[in-house]
């Protein structure tokens, strides 16, 4: 047995707020998670506020305070932070967007008065979302209107890509995150506030004309699949640098997840990212994966420190998947975290280890919140007395506050 080893592990969206339809309780009060609510009643508990008044409440500002980086410092926008994770580096001048492959409703009907769908286009799968996207930027019809407004695409994963334009003009730019208003029609949340706002607009409207006549969108709609008729800029952003992780902590770290933000903040903060396969960043992600990943890592690579981040449990209320939310949460129970805690305990090694939800992500609306989530440190060498409602966030209000999330990591690497 050697040092002892650190865990955070980050349920996207898993905190909410109660739900009529689970007779007022919440998801996580809901959920099948027995072990995560044994180790709870073992832990030190309480709530934390990780997304900071005056930004916007989101993963991008929830998991720069979790790593120690005060977003009020280092936040510029989310898209840089995913342009990281592709070895995008922007340059002065330069504003990035992310460029989401979503889906509208409506054909017969002028564009401003569509219906945002999906903000993933079903959760595209990756290789048809790259095609896709490759193949609007050569029509050309939209490369020469791409090109007068100088953006030009850097295809990612699953529906998630990354703009660049150069030079590009954020003064008082606003850009809608798609998943927050689904449903609603697209005329009430297009770029505004600016010149360059009718410039991005143009090219998404111009997108939706083009791309509903691909072979892959005939291909989905034949499968009952959504097709992705529209690409979507939000999350405008400027160059930012962010602080040394392992100067910070003095801990030699790995991050495991399948979302761009979470890569990008570890390859800004000098982290590792390690990439399991099968890891969609949706409900069917490889979840034993990640966790024998991890093990791994700390036991067997020298890392003093992982995070996995598991996204299933935010993407499927973005979708208004009560089901699937309560699944994500299950899975991450079982399969997770009860999967390292066994392996590292089978192995002989004491570990802390930190399960919180980075934000809020409500049924209600299908939107993030900036409210307090819920937290637990178990330590396997300390054990202590936690709440008995076990891991939600009634068991959180009755430990410590900690008003500010930039806390968590001196806090776990405190014991």
């Amino acid at each position: 047995m050697g040092d002892k080893k650190y865990l955070l592990i980050i349920g996207d969206g898993m905190a909410d707020l109660p739900v009529p339809e689970l007779g007022g309780k919440t998801p996580l009060e809901a959920a099948d998670k027995p072990f995560i609510d044994a180790l709870a009643r073992r832990s030190e508990s309480g709530s934390v506020k990780n997304c900071p008044d005056g930004l916007p409440p989101g993963s991008d500002t929830a998991i720069l305070s979790i790593f120690g980086c005060d977003p009020l410092k280092y936040y510029t926008g989310r898209a840089p932070l995913e342009a990281a994770a592709q070895g995008i580096k922007l340059s002065e001048g330069d504003l990035a967007f992310r460029c989401n492959m979503a889906s509208l409703g409506g054909e017969d009907v002028p564009f401003e008065d569509k219906i945002i769908i999906s903000h993933s286009s079903g959760g595209i799968e990756g290789e048809e979302s790259k095609e896709l996207v490759e193949w609007l930027f050569s029509q050309p019809e939209f490369a020469a209107a791409a090109k007068k407004a100088g953006v030009a695409v850097k295809p990612g994963l699953s529906y998630r890509h990354i703009c660049v334009q150069t030079p590009g003009d954020g003064l008082g730019l606003v850009l809608f995150p798609p998943h927050d208003h689904l449903g609603e029609r697209v005329g009430d949340n297009m770029p505004r506030g600016s010149r360059n706002a009718g410039v991005l607009a143009e090219l998404m409207k111009l997108s939706n004309k083009l791309l509903p006549g691909h072979p892959i969108n005939e291909e989905r709609i034949a499968l009952g699949k959504l097709p992705c008729n529209c690409i979507w800029f939000w999350a405008e952003g400027t160059a930012c640098e962010l602080p040394s992780f392992a100067d910070a902590y003095g801990k030699r770290g790995a991050v495991i997840s399948a979302v761009p933000l979470c890569r990008g903040i570890a390859a800004m903060t000098g982290l590792q990212s390690i990439e399991v396969e099968g890891a969609t960043g949706e409900l069917d992600t490889n979840y034993e994966g990640k966790a024998d990943a991890a093990v791994r890592a700390l036991c067997e690579e020298g890392f003093e420190f992982v995070a996995i981040h598991i996204e299933a449990p935010d993407e499927c209320t973005h979708n208004h998947d009560l089901a699937g939310k309560l699944q994500a949460i299950a899975n991450i129970d079982s399969r997770v975290v009860m999967r390292v805690c066994r392996e590292l305990e089978e192995r002989g090694e004491a570990y802390r280890m930190l399960i919180l939800s980075d934000h809020m992500t409500l049924m209600a609306t299908g939107a993030h919140g900036a409210q307090p989530v819920p937290f637990i440190i178990y330590d396997s060498t300390l054990p202590q007395t936690g709440p008995e409602e076990g891991y939600c966030e009634a068991g959180g209000a009755k430990g410590r506050y900690i008003e500010n999330g930039t806390r968590l990591m001196n806090i776990l690497f405190g014991g």
